[in-house]
């Protein structure tokens, strides 16, 4: 299916060398997948670590097994991107359970 573009209000058909521009961009764009959603996986971890900062701060009152569950909770989200190797299996992510406070 030919691609077109507008020019003055024209809808024009692509020549060949357009095409050929314009697959090249479509194929660097799906080429970079993986990395445009690792990076979107790291940003959302990265608020999730930071919102439960508050848990391992010294002052915080929590019993040994509510600390140790806020630990290994962390510990999963840092430990998260670890093995990820394709845009399926970033996408396919569970994401750990954030312990009750």
């Amino acid at each position: 299916m030919a691609r077109h573009k507008m020019v003055d209000g024209v809808q024009i058909p692509l020549t060949a060398e357009e095409e050929s521009a314009r697959d090249a961009e479509e194929a660097a764009w799906a080429a970079g997948a993986f990395d445009r959603s690792i990076a979107d996986l790291r940003r959302d971890r990265n608020r999730k670590l930071a919102a439960s900062d508050w848990s391992v701060l010294p002052d915080v009152a929590l019993t040994v097994a509510k600390d140790t569950e806020w630990r290994d909770y962390r510990k999963a989200l840092r430990d998260l991107p670890a093995g990820l190797t394709t845009d399926a299996e970033v996408k396919a992510v569970t994401w750990p359970t954030e312990p009750g406070a």
